[in-house]
């Protein structure tokens, strides 16, 4: 296996872990909807970057969803169907952290941003299925 389709699959367990903490917030009795769309934002920025490391690319250094997309076109033009997904997530990267411009999401963007990050995670696989094969286990 490649250097880069490790380091990409790593990406992948971070993005994965964002996943889970939003999901797990989601079946929360009091759930945090800014968490959860935090979490969903950085999955799909981790997904994203994940592609860029796998084709040996770099990726900026940036929360900005369609800055890296337009890193992704060249090489894979399919992604362009991401677009309305990754400018639905843009908002909670970073100001949804802070109170400075504080707009509090509802249930409904809590939804909206987890499939939002499924059709990116979706997208992933297949672009990319050999970051998701687990290699054969030593006998």
């Amino acid at each position: 296996m490649s250097e880069e389709i490790e380091v990409s699959k790593q990406w992948l367990a971070k993005a994965k872990n964002d996943l889970l903490n939003a999901d797990n917030n989601l079946k929360a009795e009091e759930i945090p909807f800014d968490t959860v769309c935090f979490h969903c934002q950085q999955a799909a920025e981790k997904l994203l970057k994940a592609y860029l490391v796998a084709n040996s690319d770099s990726y900026p250094t940036s929360h900005d969803l369609v800055l890296i997309l337009e890193k992704i076109l060249p090489l894979n033009a399919g992604a362009e169907v991401l677009r309305d997904d990754l400018a639905l997530l843009m908002p909670y990267a970073v100001e949804i952290r802070y109170p400075d411009d504080w707009f509090m999401p509802t249930a409904g963007d809590a939804k909206e941003a987890r499939e939002a990050v499924s059709r990116v995670l979706s997208w992933l696989q297949t672009a990319m299925p050999e970051v998701f094969e687990t290699p054969p286990t030593a006998k």
